[in-house]
């Protein structure tokens, strides 16, 4: 499961996700996507979740730059070095 969402006074609010929920979020956005092998290395997603604090929205916007980053490397595997490029870049860190 990934980040929960529960009421708060202004609408729905989503609750930041625990370390192994983020690896469990992007890995199920990944398989949507139709990818069934590994993207994203572990260390990356450590990266992604301590820089994201959690948050969905900032999970996905560090996710799809680390995974420019990859590509713009050639890389088949988003790993630390994309995840710190995208989190440099997008300035959480």
């Amino acid at each position: 499961m990934g980040p929960g969402r529960r009421e708060g006074r202004g609408g729905p609010e989503w609750l930041p996700a625990f370390g192994g929920q983020t690896a469990d979020y992007i890995t199920h956005h990944v398989k949507i996507a139709g990818r069934a092998d590994t993207l994203f290395s572990n260390d990356a997603i450590t990266m992604i979740h301590n820089a994201s604090r959690g948050y969905p929205r900032a999970i996905n916007n560090l996710a799809v730059n680390a995974l420019t980053s990859a590509f713009a490397r050639n890389s088949s595997i988003v790993d630390e070095k994309a995840a710190r490029i995208a989190i440099s870049e997008t300035g959480a860190d």
